[in-house]
């Protein structure tokens, strides 16, 4: 299932939300244009290696571009495949306008940034050891939608499903079926070897993104605020 849109209405542009979107595509953009072997050197360079971030392991002096600490925040940037960017996308810009518009344009920043680097921290510690270079925004992204999910859990958002197509669902449903599903697959997934979606990620940020709205949402919103609709818009 993809979420398509929300009725959930913004009252400032969600500038941080659309530049961090740009920044994702753009760099995904020279990602892609890079031969196989610069590719895949771009992606440990700033990638987040557990073994690297945790200090089991060092980079070579030619890969190595920031300090190992750096790629928690360098690896939300890049992406594995145009499907991998496309699907992020879509939840950042669904979700992710709305938390922004209740924080403030600073404070968002600082809320993803810090989701996502818990995140990275979560999957890297079902493995310290690992060479796998985690990339992608799904882990701040994930905190975003634990956010969304105590704050608009009323709000319904348009759904693209298989067999039954567009159709409106309340995001405490979508969001609550999302986490289950993480925990799910993390649970099955635990001590599998190599690459493959990182869903202790996702559950971490998840989890951050419910305890830290709290202290970065403007003092005024409410939590579980009843659904809203863009019908006086129009």
């Amino acid at each position: 299932m993809l979420p398509l849109n929300d009725d959930n209405p913004t009252e400032h542009t969600p500038v941080v939300t659309i530049t961090f979107i740009a920044a994702c595509c753009l760099v995904f953009i020279y990602q892609s244009s890079l031969p196989p072997a610069p590719g895949e050197a771009f992606v440990y360079q700033y990638g987040a290696i557990p073994s690297v971030v945790f200090g089991h392991a060092t980079l070579p002096p030619e890969v190595a571009a920031v300090p190992a600490f750096a790629t928690m925040l360098t690896s939300m940037f890049l992406h594995g495949s145009w499907m991998h960017l496309i699907g992020n996308m879509l939840y950042l810009w669904v979700f992710g306008n709305n938390i922004e518009d209740i924080m403030g344009h600073a404070r968002f920043i600082l809320f993803y940034v810090v989701c996502g680097v818990l995140a990275a921290l979560s999957h890297a510690l079902t493995d310290p050891i690992s060479t796998v270079p985690m990339v992608g925004a799904s882990g701040a992204i994930s905190g975003v939608l634990g956010a969304y999910l105590l704050l608009f859990p009323h709000a319904r958002v348009l759904l693209l499903a298989p067999v039954v197509g567009t159709t409106y669902v309340p995001a405490g449903i979508v969001l609550g079926f999302w986490f289950v599903m993480q925990l799910l697959n993390g649970g099955a997934n635990i001590g599998s070897q190599g690459g493959g979606v990182a869903f202790f990620a996702h559950i971490g940020g998840f989890i951050a993104g419910m305890v830290l709205i709290g202290l970065f949402k403007r003092p005024e919103v409410r939590f579980f605020t009843p659904g809203r609709t863009r019908s006086w818009r129009y």
